[in-house]
């Protein structure tokens, strides 16, 4: 059992240390005089100022809103919009909650699919309904009610600010009247009665659900990895770009995009070839109209009687279903993209010898004639010996035809309008890591040594460690997007985010090496491997942990990291909290490339007023299902934590904010009372 202590400040005692000057002092009011100046343009006299204290600390009062935290996406569209539509379960639980004896299991079901998809689940209520007009009745009434009820939380003004302008006025009067009171009851059904009669019950309808959905969740933390393997990364985006409030931790598969984004080439072939590998080739084309043509046009004439064996797509866990010419295509364009990646990657590291990454360059230790490679002081034998493009002189320069091909698809990549909006989108809401309300976010790792100490890493000729080097990689990657000037910081940026995908300092990846070319053409398994760095065997223990947060700053009671990254393996016993509840890994497997390795199909981490919740979900179906069956994602709720009394806002970051504006406007209110500021009359409202 947890024990959140707070100490409120309550309106009596501010007041009462103004009027007996014991904790204000006109010393205090002259050394904060010109902010207060400022701060009397906002609040013009005492009235006001009071106003607004009042109004902050009823706010602190308040539970606060509830958190989620979701990792690993990867392109799962349709289960990542599902599981924000219900909140992971949440709505179903109010749902339960307010109808538990009054409605029947499909009523509640039903209901919950309406919430979920109102427009689509209308149209097949409408197809079906005998008397519409009464259907409208009892579900508009219904859905009043867990609106009253997931608004509860919140202030009037926050509500108001959530509605859609047409029926604000509306939804207002029915969430805050009450047809049980005999003044009213009239009132309400008669707006209701004519929300029907005036043909708008649809339109309403859909506005209520989408209003219940936003004020399910008041905040929602991406803790990486959007995009890669899955289908619909570029309608994810679209969610995000349009959502109430969120934030994005930055992940190893995002990096590449955001390098792609930038015009790194190697990110680019890694981006195309990642793509190619799943079969997944909607999010490159019908997302951001990437031309592939000249790939596959290239790839035909290079390989057009090679069967491509080793890359064929992995088909098996993708909606995509490719007739055999077609993925013999998909084949030869992946194994074209793999081989001028990795033409590509040596010239990175021919140029930056401080990344240490001289043995990843193995394309001059193939002996063509023999068909072998030698690593580790050993030859192996290669499991394609079809080399066309590698000239034994220079085995990393591209040939006259790759560079066209490159230049064609780097010119795709940077006049993508829909890329650079949701690039501009992840540079405004994400970071490398987050600091919110105790929790310590970011998506892999910080380098650690073995015995536990934090790693030293050096990035272009300094030395860092620890939040020092996550907020210098951070920096890095804001230079390599936006810098457009052609300077010697702007190429090293450049480079070092393609390093953040592979290196292994990078925090992003953080293993020995990234063994894409012996997964590729080497047998052995014992040489594909890649050793894990130090973090992840040590963050199993309490104080690595709570070094890390110290390291960040992060303080309270009870604090906690939240990572992704590597899936936690479900289906063997692994358990996702560790470090006696400090450490919490929620990469559960939303792809369903991973789902036969973790026996789930993803986790949400949900931070209530009440505590922290873990919700293990089972493999969503499709959205078809979920309007027409009202098939819900099965999902399994773990007690993380519990608190033994409730959250509130004044627990929260948001609540030492909100307490500092007290004392600051407690400050004004003193300098109007003692004359070191006059009061004014407001001219115009205060939007």
């Amino acid at each position: 059992m947890l024990f959140f202590i707070s100490k409120p400040i309550s309106l009596l005692k501010i007041t009462r240390y103004i009027e007996m000057d014991k904790e204000i002092t006109p010393e205090v009011v002259l050394g904060d005089l010109r902010y207060l100046q400022l701060l009397s343009r906002s609040f013009p006299n005492v009235a006001e100022a009071s106003t607004e204290i009042i109004n902050l600390e009823a706010i602190l009062n308040l539970p606060k809103g509830t958190e989620h935290f979701l990792t690993d996406i990867h392109g799962e569209h349709q289960a990542f919009n599902h599981v924000l539509k219900n909140a992971s379960g949440a709505v179903k639980r109010k749902v339960n909650e307010i109808f538990s004896n009054t409605l029947r299991d499909y009523e509640k079901k039903e209901l919950c699919s309406l919430i979920y998809y109102p427009e689509e689940k209308l149209e097949l209520i409408k197809s079906k309904e005998t008397d519409l007009d009464d259907w409208y009745l009892i579900t508009l009434n219904q859905l009043v009610k867990v609106c009253r009820n997931v608004s509860s939380k919140y202030t009037r003004s926050k509500v108001r600010k959530a509605l859609p302008r047409e029926f604000s006025y509306i939804i207002q009067e029915l969430l805050h009247e009450s047809s049980t009171e005999p003044n009213k009851s009239a009132y309400i059904d008669k707006i209701i009665s004519t929300i029907i009669s005036t043909g708008r019950a649809n339109d309403f309808i859909v506005a209520m659900c989408n209003l219940i959905q936003r004020l399910t969740i008041d905040l929602l933390h991406i803790v990486g990895d959007i995009y890669d393997r899955g289908p619909g990364a570029h309608i994810i985006m679209d969610t995000l770009c349009d959502y109430h409030n969120f934030d994005i931790q930055w992940g190893n598969h995002d990096i590449l995009w955001m390098g792609a984004a930038a015009g790194n080439l190697g990110s680019i072939a890694n981006v195309i070839r990642m793509s190619l590998r799943y079969g997944n080739l909607a999010t490159l084309e019908d997302g951001y109209g990437i031309n592939l043509l000249p790939l596959a046009t290239f790839a035909m004439e290079v390989y057009g009687d090679d069967p491509c064996k080793l890359f064929v797509p992995r088909t098996k866990f993708s909606d995509n279903v490719f007739d055999e010419k077609t993925i013999r295509l998909i084949s030869q364009m992946h194994k074209a993209i793999t081989i001028i990646q990795f033409k590509l990657e040596g010239e990175i590291i021919r140029r930056r010898p401080e990344f240490e990454m001289d043995d990843r360059m193995l394309l001059h230790k193939i002996d063509l004639s023999r068909g072998t490679v030698h690593l580790n002081g050993k030859d192996y034998e290669l499991k394609d010996k079809n080399w066309p493009t590698i000239d034994p002189k220079d085995p990393y320069a591209l040939s006259v035809d790759e560079e066209d091909l490159i230049r064609r698809i780097h010119h795709s990549f940077q006049s993508s309008e829909k890329l650079k909006k949701h690039m501009r989108c992840f540079f405004t809401h994400g970071s490398m890591y987050q600091v919110c309300n105790s929790n310590l976010l970011f998506h892999a790792s910080v380098p650690l040594n073995e015995d536990g100490t934090l790693k030293e890493v050096r990035v272009d000729g300094k030395i860092y460690k620890g939040k020092l080097l996550l907020d210098k990689v951070d920096q890095l990657i804001r230079t390599a997007y936006f810098d457009s000037e052609d300077t010697p910081e702007k190429q090293f940026a450049m480079d070092y985010i393609w390093y953040l995908w592979c290196g292994k300092d990078s925090p992003l990846f953080d293993k020995g090496q990234m063994a894409t070319f012996e997964r590729c053409f080497v047998e052995d398994k014992e040489i594909q491997k890649e050793e894990k760095g130090a973090y992840y065997v040590l963050r199993k223990e309490e104080k690595i942990c709570d070094m890390l947060l110290d390291e960040f700053g992060v303080t309270g009671q009870h604090r906690h990291i939240i990572n992704g990254h590597v899936p936690v393996r479900s289906i063997q016993g692994e358990n996702p909290i560790k470090a006696n509840g400090k450490m919490l890994v929620i990469d559960g497997g939303f792809s369903k490339a991973y789902h036969p390795e973790t026996g789930i199909a993803g986790y949400t981490l949900v931070y209530h007023s009440r505590g922290f919740q873990l919700v293990q979900h089972e493999p969503f179906e499709s959205t078809a299902k979920a309007i027409e069956e009202g098939l819900d994602i099965k999902s399994t709720t773990i007690v993380v934590e519990l608190s033994s009394h409730r959250q509130m806002v004044r627990d929260t970051d948001k609540g030492m904010e909100l307490q500092k504006q007290i004392c600051d406007l407690t400050k004004l209110l003193y300098a109007y009372r003692n004359g070191f500021i006059k009061e004014r009359e407001r001219i115009g409202r205060r939007s």
